[in-house]
């Protein structure tokens, strides 16, 4: 995998702590770190982008803090890389194509776009926050 450019890393690293809350308190929340480039982050970050319902339950995620089977068989090879995501509550994670920053976040809000509407839930941010801590 080609390393990204500076500029897209550090753009995804600006989202860190910062949380977007949705109609009805659904949420959104980013966790970005600066990571030692490895064979699973080559890109050297590690993250977490996820919507919660309002219960705090996660309904979608994309992060790369652990390898997701290949899919298909069982017997295809397991992934070197660790990014995938999370399409719904029960999913355990299907591969992800990490391209760049801009595209992660353009995609993860594609399909937080396509749950609240399957949910009926505006899809405008009504507040921004910051995690706590």
């Amino acid at each position: 995998m080609e390393e990204a450019p500076e500029y897209t890393l550090e753009f995804l690293l600006a989202f860190d702590g910062r949380v977007h809350w949705y109609a009805e308190g659904y949420f959104t929340k980013f966790a970005i770190r600066r990571v030692r480039p490895t064979v699973e982050r080559p890109y050297g970050v590690r993250y977490s982008l996820t919507l919660h319902a309002p219960d705090g339950k996660r309904l979608i995620g994309f992060d790369n803090a652990h390898g997701v089977p290949a899919a298909g068989s069982r017997f295809n090879k397991r992934q070197i890389a660790a990014d995938h995501r999370h399409r719904s509550l029960d999913d355990p994670g299907g591969p992800y194509p990490f391209k760049d920053a801009a595209s992660l976040i353009e995609d993860f809000l594609n399909e937080v776009r396509r749950v609240l509407e399957s949910l009926g839930i505006q899809v405008e941010v009504v507040e921004e926050g910051a995690t706590d801590g």
